[in-house]
């Protein structure tokens, strides 16, 4: 059975795919954010927290457990510099975070096709996410009111 197998297929083969988004993770590495469309970032962000974590466990291992992650990195995002980076730079400001490495932005449609674009960035060392408005609260129907509608 083929259950739960339908995930970012941005309408493209499975090799375009895969150079699609580690060219992206390579930008998002060296750029710490980047525009793309909505349907991109949301496949990025899986691949680039994955690789995030890869790195942290590489920084935290020996040398050999360190060069192994650094190549399972290098493998995936395909971009040496990018890599370098990442393993130099990026970890130590990811060093007490447990994952929620990247943050997503909705903007408005591209011009010329109306495509949903969006903002994807790598969250900073001390950044909080955005506090959600808190739903309000239903009003119950007072005892007064329900009995004069009967």
């Amino acid at each position: 059975m083929r259950h739960r197998t339908h995930r970012h297929v941005l309408g493209v083969k499975k090799e375009h795919r895969s150079a699609l988004v580690a060219g992206l993770a390579a930008q998002l590495l060296t750029h710490a954010r980047i525009r793309t469309t909505l349907s991109r970032a949301r496949a990025l962000r899986p691949f680039v927290e994955k690789v995030i974590t890869l790195a942290k466990k590489g920084v935290a291992s020996d040398p050999a457990g360190r060069l192994h992650c650094y190549r399972l990195a290098l493998s995936r995002v395909r971009d040496e510099a990018a890599v370098a980076l990442l393993f130099k730079e990026r970890v130590p400001a990811f060093a007490n975070r447990k994952g929620g490495y990247t943050r997503i932005y909705k903007l408005d449609a591209r011009r010329g096709d109306g495509a949903e674009t969006a903002l994807i960035e790598l969250v900073g060392k001390d950044d909080v996410a955005p506090a959600k408005p808190k739903p309000k609260a239903r009003k119950a129907k007072a005892p007064e009111a329900a009995a004069a509608q009967a």
